[in-house]
């Protein structure tokens, strides 16, 4: 059965893929897509990968937060787990690298795999939830957007409010959750399954009950999405364009949320489309936009490997990599 539904799932993703894709690429001057290629200022990236890299110890920084709530684990070693999940995510379909990193993780710190992977979902979660409310800003900051518009962002916005509050209070109500689930008409065997996933995912939003603990989070993440911003701003430098602040967090925003749609590993076709959509309106041109995204796409394969694969080899050193 769950070959059945991978396979579909493999499928649906591969047509979606291939269906933005086709879109995104359709009528493109691919004259002006190659030049636009060649004449890239690349001395950009000279500033932009050293700035990404750093983000991403900053992440690792913030996953650390709720990992080490139940046990100090150095950064060091989340850094690379982090990084072999990114490395997944990259090359793997249906976001393999989210179980990756728990697992390697999980098992090297002795916290298990289990706990791992639901502070890995609640900070999916909660960068969710950042991005519809830092996009929903970004667009009301700029201005000039539809009445209609303007209300589906702020229905978003408030939607989002709603979810981090039931986050931050879903876990003090464990046990009536499990009860009221318990009442639904399910197969024994299913609805054990998902009461565990349910349990375990309570277990991640625990993390977020110490209020420091909450506060780090926000802040480092407010941290890390203005400096992807930054890096988003350089890099369009590199194509002759730019964007200024609000513009580029919209361009994030869509992009994150983007990656939760179900898509071939690197999310080829889906970046495109999203580019495509945004970057236009902001007066790039189609070929400009999806150069952009192909230079940017390119230099993320780049640094996952390069990161990824050291922290592969570093993970797979021992178990001194957990020792504080």
């Amino acid at each position: 059965m769950n070959d059945k539904r991978s396979i579909w799932l493999l499928i649906f993703s591969i047509t979606l893929s291939a269906i933005l894709l086709f879109l995104a690429l359709r009528n493109v001057d691919w004259v002006a897509f190659w030049k636009t290629i060649v004449g890239g200022h690349y001395g950009f990236l000279l500033l932009t990968i050293p700035i990404a890299s750093i983000n991403y110890l900053i992440r690792a920084t913030r996953w650390s937060i709720f990992v080490s709530s139940e046990k100090k684990i150095p950064l060091r070693s989340v850094f690379w787990a982090n990084m072999v999940g990114y490395l997944g995510n990259a090359f793997l379909p249906a976001r393999a690298g989210e179980l990756l990193r728990s697992a390697f993780l999980g098992q090297k710190s002795g916290l298990g795999t289990s706990f791992v992977f639901a502070t890995a979902l609640v900070e999916r979660t909660l960068d969710a939830i950042a991005l519809v409310l830092i996009g929903s800003l970004s667009l009301l900051w700029l201005g000039n957007i539809s009445a209609l518009l303007a209300g589906a962002v702020r229905i978003m916005a408030f939607a989002s409010i709603v979810v981090l509050a039931i986050i931050i209070i879903a876990p003090h109500q464990e046990a009536w959750l499990l009860r009221l689930f318990s009442r639904l008409p399910l197969p024994p065997g299913i609805a054990g399954k998902i009461s565990k996933q349910i349990t375990r995912f309570l277990v991640g939003m625990r993390c977020l009950q110490n209020a420091r603990r909450l506060v780090s989070f926000i802040l480092l993440t407010v941290v890390i999405w203005l400096v992807d911003a930054s890096v988003t701003m350089l890099g369009v430098r590199i194509i002759s364009q730019t964007l200024n602040l609000g513009q580029a967090l919209i361009l994030l925003s869509a992009l994150g949320l983007s990656s939760a749609v179900p898509s071939t590993p690197g999310y080829v076709g889906v970046y495109q489309f999203v580019a495509v959509i945004v970057l236009v309106p902001f007066g790039f041109s189609r070929p400009e936009a999806l150069a952009y995204i192909l230079i940017s796409q390119v230099l993320g394969y780049i640094l996952f490997g390069f990161w990824g694969l050291l922290g592969l080899w570093q993970i797979n050193r021992g178990d001194e990599l957990v020792q504080v």
